[in-house]
């Protein structure tokens, strides 16, 4: 570099100086945490079906190996997913004199989270939960059931039974507004095409069918839901009864 300033200057002036080079910024550290935000934004955008430990990496920019640092393997994954949507399960206290309303409360904020999401209700099905709010909810079901009296075998199975059928009830839902975007599914019928179906089949082989077929057709998902969740908590007795 020249000595002179007038050289220096001149020197500045007759080459543009380097501009300078901002560090790159330091990626955020991988945790469970942000593989959990990444999930659900994979499930909210793409639905369930697109969820697989290369998909959520790749939202997080980065690949397969870093999850495997932090998770053990697709259904780690599902269980963190049902954890963050357990997050919003309110729960109330255990009141002996309401527990059935109760537990219909409960259960049908976990029925709008999984129709939220269709086809989450899978990751719930057939996995042994560890997520502290999953299991969180599990016991609030469970206080709910002892607070009522209910022997605790039987709170115990009674629990299974209705998370199941909540489970079942969201994944149905789920597979059939999935079917019926696809114009070659005719078999997903209206409530009109089913009463025609059922009012024309054979008199003599299938007479009770037909005769009450707008009985068996009737009602909206919300109020079968409704029935079939009443069906199962009211036949729920005390033990002391």
């Amino acid at each position: 570099m020249p000595a002179d300033p007038r050289q220096r200057r001149a020197a500045r002036h007759a080459q543009p100086a380097a501009e300078a080079v901002a560090p790159a910024p330091r990626k955020k550290p991988i945790t469970v945490e942000r593989i959990t935000d990444a999930v659900l934004e994979v499930v909210a955008t793409e639905g369930y079906d697109a969820l697989t430990i290369r998909r959520v990496a790749a939202a997080l920019g980065t690949g397969p190996s870093s999850l495997y640092a932090h998770i053990v393997n697709k259904d780690d994954i599902d269980d963190l997913l049902i954890g963050r949507l357990y997050r919003e399960i309110v729960l109330p206290e255990p009141d002996p004199a309401a527990w059935r309303e109760q537990l219909v409360r409960v259960y049908t904020q976990i029925r709008d989270l999984y129709l939220k999401y269709p086809g989450v209700s899978r990751a719930a099905l057939a996995v042994v939960p560890t997520n502290m709010e999953t299991l969180r909810v599990g016991e609030g079901i469970l206080a709910i059931l002892l607070a009522g009296g209910i022997e605790p075998r039987t709170a115990g199975w009674a629990r299974d039974a209705l998370s199941l059928y909540v489970s079942a009830y969201a994944l149905e839902q789920s597979l059939v507004q999935q079917r019926r975007r696809h114009q070659d599914q005719e078999w997903v019928l209206s409530p009109e095409e089913l009463l025609d179906r059922f009012t024309a089949l054979p008199v003599e082989k299938f007479p009770q069918t037909r005769r009450h077929a707008a009985e068996l057709i009737s009602g909206t998902g919300a109020d079968r839901f409704e029935f079939t969740l009443g069906l199962l908590v009211n036949n729920l007795q005390p033990a002391s009864i």
